[in-house]
């Protein structure tokens, strides 16, 4: 949630990335030996294919929901930082709104206008980012708390079959 508009790839980009790709690595594959591992031998095709169905329904889920609140934040923040511009300028702008921080602007504006213009879609791009991640982070606390709770609620549960 930290990148701005200004800074390299490397310092800004890279180390979050590394950080996510660890955690990945670290989570998918003890997830899915976990499956493997609570189902019968016989049963493993059936519950390698939901295993692998639910994990793109869930990526498809995240990506249109995600979308949806990348577009949103984006939308609003573009909002507040075009308030002060002429209408014709506004109106071609709102027809670039869905291609985000790659909208083509007008060629037959002032530069200094122009410069305000990237910088506004730029700055609500980045708004739209920082709200996507926010989301994430948001979910993957709640996941952590259910993760704990649940085998806080395993365990007790075999501390009381064994009395």
């Amino acid at each position: 949630m930290l990148p701005g508009i200004s800074g390299s790839y490397w310092k800004t980009f890279f180390l979050p990335i590394i950080v996510l790709g660890t955690g990945m690595a670290i989570s998918v594959a003890p997830l899915t030996t976990t499956v493997m591992n609570s189902v019968a031998q016989a049963r493993a095709g059936v519950a390698s294919g939901i295993n692998n169905a639910v994990s793109r329904v869930a990526g498809l889920l995240a990506i249109a929901v995600l979308g949806i609140v990348m577009l949103q934040a984006f939308n609003h923040a573009l909002e507040t930082n075009l308030s002060g511009l002429a209408s014709s300028i506004r109106q071609s702008v709102d027809q670039q709104r869905t291609k985000l921080a790659a909208a083509d602007l007008p060629q037959n504006i002032a530069p200094a206008t122009r410069a305000q213009l990237r910088d506004a879609i730029d700055h609500a791009f980045v708004a739209g980012f920082r709200a996507v991640m926010f989301a994430g982070a948001f979910l993957a606390a709640g996941a952590a708390i259910c993760a704990w709770w649940l085998i806080k609620a395993e365990a007790d549960v075999k501390t009381n079959s064994e009395l």
